[in-house]
């Protein structure tokens, strides 16, 4: 019996997408590297199920999406929805950031991600 729900293909395409960063996600992983004095684990890139959320941190139940072009199709939108969904069933809290905003916005992005890892964080970061 298998030890894990993730398929082999999910991991290999995990793997990859962590040696292709976009540079907004490359932006995002920065900022959530600066949580870690207090505590936060992201990790890029991780198998939840058959998704692959951005940025996990799984003992807070917290996941970091950066969205690119393709979620703003209907497609994709529906995609999302559907992954949402079943990262909540599974008790994650999912925040969703599109690329402009990262870049852009960095410290609107930072505010947020922190507002909702406090109650996790050994330190209220400043």
């Amino acid at each position: 019996m298998p030890h894990s729900n993730i398929t082999p293909k999910t991991r290999q395409t995990a793997k990859r997408l962590r040696r292709e960063l976009t540079k907004a996600e490359a932006a995002m992983w920065n900022m959530l590297r600066d949580l870690r004095p207090y505590g936060a684990r992201f990790r890029r890139e991780t198998p939840i199920g058959p998704y692959i959320a951005d940025f996990a941190w799984l003992s807070a139940r917290l996941v970091v999406e950066v969205d690119g072009d393709s979620h703003e199709t209907d497609a994709g939108r529906r995609h999302d929805t559907r992954r949402d969904a079943f990262m909540r069933e599974q008790g994650f809290n999912v925040l969703r950031f599109d690329n402009a905003q990262v870049v852009d916005g960095p410290d609107y992005v930072f505010i947020e991600i922190q507002k909702h890892a406090a109650p996790f964080l050994k330190e209220q970061a400043a």
